[in-house]
């Protein structure tokens, strides 16, 4: 069977997503997507791989150093073999820098120096306008100067939302014109794994907000209140 004709059974085969922050759950089981991906050809199942992989490089090494990171990223964006995929790691990787970036810089960190602290286009132009409020990029990325704001009132909730809805839009805009070949199957994916992390997300809080409801109600001093309401 012709790849187009698979593609469109896979995608036709696949429940819509719905709105990313009115979801409770992905719309289907991690289980139920990689039997439908089993329809994808070898080359292109890699290549997703490849992709899920990569744009989740810093959640899967919280251990490694930026420089780490980063040369790993250069390393393996190359080894995509679809011109889509790799178009997409690298806006997802120079959205990891930019958000680096505003992390550093709210620590008090001076503009960091050296190749490999980031990747992408606007290394130069971060270390530049490093005192500017979004590096002077609000017009390529309209989504900074509230991250900025999110990240200095410390709400990390908003800035998770913010980022997450930003990927979003994104995809959907790239998705123009792709309907059953493999580029409309990797944004289904990466979409579905925005709804999975945002879900996961929204539940490890509302769990962590119940631990602190349970240890006041068992008794907790006003001094462990304080602490809990930050």
């Amino acid at each position: 069977m012709p790849d187009s004709h698979r593609y469109a059974m896979l995608l036709a085969s696949l429940p819509d997503h719905g709105p990313l922050f009115g979801a409770h759950q992905p719309p289907l089981s991690r289980l139920r997507l990689d039997e439908r991906l089993g329809l994808l050809d070898e080359e292109d199942a890699r290549c997703l791989r490849k992709l899920r992989a990569l744009t989740e490089w810093a959640a899967q090494n919280r251990q490694g150093s930026d420089e780490e990171i980063a040369r790993a990223a250069a390393d393996q964006l190359p080894r995509l073999a679809h011109p889509f995929a790799r178009e997409l790691a690298a806006w997802r990787l120079e959205m990891r820098t930019l958000v680096c970036a505003l992390r550093r810089r709210a620590r008090g960190e001076e503009p960091p120096s050296g190749r490999y602290w980031g990747y992408g286009r606007w290394l130069a132009q971060l270390q530049r306008h490093w005192s500017e409020p979004a590096f002077r990029l609000e017009r390529a990325f309209p989504w900074l100067p509230e991250a900025a704001r999110q990240l200095a009132r410390g709400d990390t909730l908003g800035l998770e939302r913010l980022l997450l809805g930003a990927v979003w839009e994104h995809l959907g805009r790239v998705s123009e014109g792709h309907f059953f070949d493999f580029e409309a199957v990797i944004v289904y994916v990466l979409r579905w794994d925005l709804i999975d992390r945002w879900t996961r997300y929204d539940r490890d809080q509302a769990l962590a907000r119940f631990d602190a409801l349970s240890t006041a109600a068992l008794g907790a001093g006003p001094e462990w209140m304080r602490e809990a309401a930050h």
